[in-house]
């Protein structure tokens, strides 16, 4: 993590650190949007707009959605239900392991709370081997 790990994160961290987890790959789906792949799976993707996704005011469609997966349903629930968040889930997510996020709202994060959810997301998608390894060669910091 870089120094300034409190700092706003930014789009452009979501590339890097998505870039930076071992495995990835990085195809481009619909409008040339990219979807970071590990094995395969996608584990991060940036949306089109849909009709499910829209601004309650104005009714237009949002052009900035990040699609992030998690590892569970309650993980998505913890994320998404708390109000303190920028995440959040549309019927058309419902039953599907992830959280959305605009990327207009990524700076209410910090980056190294990007880096967690990325590392969350690609942990969720990877083999259990590369999972396992991963974990092990980045244990977590314990409290001090």
């Amino acid at each position: 993590m870089t120094v300034d790990a409190d700092r706003p994160a930014r789009v452009e961290d979501v590339h890097d650190l998505a870039m930076a987890m071992p495995h990835v790959t990085v195809d481009h789906g619909t409008g040339d949007n990219p979807v970071y792949q590990v094995g395969q799976k996608s584990f991060i993707f940036f949306r089109n707009p849909r009709p499910d996704a829209v601004d309650p005011e104005t009714g237009e469609r949002y052009q900035d959605v990040i699609v992030f997966w998690v590892a569970s349903e309650d993980d998505k629930q913890a994320l998404v239900q708390d109000e303190a968040t920028p995440y959040f889930t549309t019927p058309h997510f419902y039953g599907h392991r992830s959280v959305l996020l605009r990327a207009s709202r990524i700076g209410e994060l910090t980056l190294r709370e990007l880096a967690e959810l990325v590392q969350d997301a690609w942990l969720s998608r990877a083999s259990k081997r590369r999972a396992q390894q991963w974990l092990k060669d980045h244990p977590p910091a314990q409290p001090s």
